[in-house]
This record gives C-alpha cells, structure tokens and sequence, in this order.
C-alpha cells in the first residue's frame, strides 16, 4: 500500500492534466487530403494545409492549458502504420481486411517487409521539427510514435508472417534490426530538439485480453514467452537514450471510431512484464471501463516512475461523473501515491484520420474538464 504526500507540482512529462496525442482532423484538413488522394491538388498545397491546421491546434491545446502539445498526427493516416512505412524495407501494403473491433473493421491496410529493416532517415523528424519551431518555450512539443513491440505485432500477423519469416529465418536477426531502426529514429528526433517521446503499444492491451489469449494458445503460442521478447525489445530501443529524453509508453485497447478491440481483461497477467521495463518515465494506462480491471496491477509500479490515469473516455463526448472519477482515483491510491498520478483520456481522439464519433467542441470540452478535475486535485 502507498503511503500519501504533500501534492507535488509536475514539471516534466508525464503531467498532472495530460493527453495521448491524437485529434479529430478538421473539416479543412480531411478535405484536403480528400483532394490529395484524388490527384486534385500538390502535395505541397497539402502540406500547407497541415502546417496551418497545426498551428491552429497548438494554440488551441495551449488554450486549454496543456503542458505537453502535439501534432495531433494530423499528417498521419494511421497512429501506427505512417511510422512503420517510413523504415527502409517495409512497404505499405493492402490486405483482403481491415483490423477488427467491436462492431466495425478498419481500411485493409498493414506494414508488410519488402527487404531487410534499416533506417536511413525518417518523415516523422520533419514533422517534429516543425512542431518544435512552432510551439514556443512556454510548453513541451511531444513525439508519439507505435513502439517496437507494435510494429513486430503487425509483422507477425497471419497475412505477413510468410514475408517476415521469408526474409528473417533467425528471429533475433530480425529483432537486433528492428532494435537498430528504432534507435536510429529516435536519435534523429532528439537531435531535432525532441525531449519527450511517448511510445504508443496496443500489444499491452491484447496480451492481457481473454480472447487473444484463448486464441494465442489455440495456434500454440505462449503468450508469457511472446510478452516478455517484445518487453526485451522496447527495452532495448529505450536503453542507452540521453538522460534528458524523458520516454513514456501509452497502453491502449482499441480505439477507432468510437469502437474497442477484443473482450478485455485486467493487467494482472502481464503487469509485472510490462512494468519491469526500464527506462520508461510514465505509463499511460487504459481505465476508463471495467474492460481493464481494477487498480491493483499498480503495486508493481516503479517508485520513480507515474502512472497517467485513462479515466475519461475520448470515445464520446459526454462528460464523466466528477464524483465516479475522484472516488476511482481514491480506489488507485490504495495501490500508488496520488504524487505519481496523472489524469487523461484513455487514448486519442483520433488514432486513425476516420476520428472517434464525437464533436471539436466536445473533445475540447472533456479537456477542459479533466483539467478542471486535476486543478482541485493537485492545488
């Protein structure tokens, strides 16, 4: 059980009033890439208009007093894929269907190998870069990108196992590739100037879901073996990384248009593997139903590390009951103390360019209120 201190003032990522990172795209900007598509305008006139919405976010993000801003990866199809796509050896491949959730199945989009993995440069630092010339000195420009362990997961789906297998025979060649890529990514952000980096990992969320587990060991895979290389390989992307790189990870369990993915299940079977990473500065933690189980998985967090509590839901606009809210956070500090507790929505507003099935003035509204809710937490 934790022990209660004086409330602490946060002055690094996480932060006490936080975000995942994606926003729904504005009318302007999916029409633009509407027109883009269709071969109707430049992708420098796109580029414009991406530049010019962004600015527009930054401020509004600001506005509603976050710390930490974002892109809102509005120059992103996907939260996952636009990232992979930008290895050397991967390619952008369609695939007979879409990722499945609750109720809906996305693009049939996936990141499929068409060589061996390396990493010569990457799209994602000029995006970064203009983030950070546009955001001031008065809050902290954050990179999110898929982590490793992500993109392994897509490379090891049934419709590319055969490519993965084909061109990796010995699966540590394959990770020790994988390990360098990312490495040689997230070097080049920090160079652009990125001190926050935020690792996105929907395999957390899957590796503790009854369903994906039932069906893991139908096909003979061991699930606790699987967890613990792709926890090997996020830690060796995130070991060695300047000390003044604070890196966080975001665990999600399905987010798109307003859907979820599998049947859900409590942290407890994997906490101990995903929490024994080093190196990670704040877990950003899916909490917002009863899909992830209750707060004790937290016992096992690292005393010098926060936990960012999804309490708020960013797959609706409605707002939550303040008081089901504080009595939740009373429940998490039987298990951690409320100076390593951060408040944000479960995940973005927008994990793919299709966006959660609420308003603009709705997500800016719930942001509004989860500050409100920290503000009178953390005086």
């Amino acid at each position: 059980m934790s022990t209660q201190t004086e409330p602490l003032k946060r002055t690094v990522t996480p932060f006490r009033y936080d975000i995942v990172g994606s926003f729904l795209r504005p009318a302007a900007l999916k029409d633009a890439r509407l027109k883009y598509k269709n071969g109707e305008i430049t992708a420098v006139r796109l580029k414009e208009v991406e530049d010019a919405e962004i600015i527009k976010l930054v401020a509004k993000q600001k506005e509603v007093g976050l710390q930490a801003v974002t892109d809102g990866e509005f120059r992103r199809s996907w939260w996952h894929l636009d990232f992979f796509w930008g290895f050397d050896g991967v390619e952008r491949t369609i695939v007979d269907q879409g990722y499945q959730f609750n109720g809906a199945q996305s693009r049939p989009e996936t990141a499929r190998l068409s060589g061996k993995i390396s990493y010569s440069s990457h799209p994602f630092v000029a995006h970064y870069t203009f983030l950070k010339g546009i955001t001031g000195d008065d809050v902290v420009a954050r990179q999110s990108v898929p982590a490793a362990a992500q993109f392994l997961f897509e490379l090891d789906r049934a419709e590319n196992k055969e490519s993965t297998n084909a061109l990796y025979p010995n699966r540590e060649e394959l990770l020790a590739d994988t390990v360098k890529a990312y490495k040689g990514a997230v070097l080049d952000l920090y160079n652009a100037g990125c001190r926050s980096i935020q690792f996105d990992d929907c395999t957390w969320g899957a590796l503790c879901d009854e369903q994906f587990i039932a069906i893991m060991e139908q096909i003979g895979v061991n699930v606790a073996d699987y967890a613990n290389e792709l926890a090997q390989v996020n830690a060796a992307v995130v070991a060695g990384l300047p000390e003044d790189l604070v890196v966080t990870t975001h665990v999600c369990r399905g987010n798109y248009v307003s859907t979820y993915a599998g049947v859900g299940g409590g942290y407890e079977p994997i906490v101990q593997t995903l929490l024994g990473i080093d190196n990670y500065s704040g877990y950003y933690l899916e909490f917002d139903t009863d899909r992830a189980g209750d707060f004790k998985p937290l016992r096992f967090l690292k005393e010098n590390q926060q936990v960012v509590l999804g309490l708020f839901s960013s797959k609706f606009g409605e707002l939550e009951n303040k008081e089901d809210i504080l009595k939740r956070i009373e429940e998490a500090k039987q298990y951690v103390d409320l100076n390593r507790i951060c408040l944000s929505p479960q995940c973005g507003f927008a994990s793919t360019e299709e966006g959660n099935h609420l308003t603009e003035e709705q997500q800016w509204n719930k942001l509004a209120y989860i500050k409100e809710i920290a503000d009178e937490i953390w005086k």
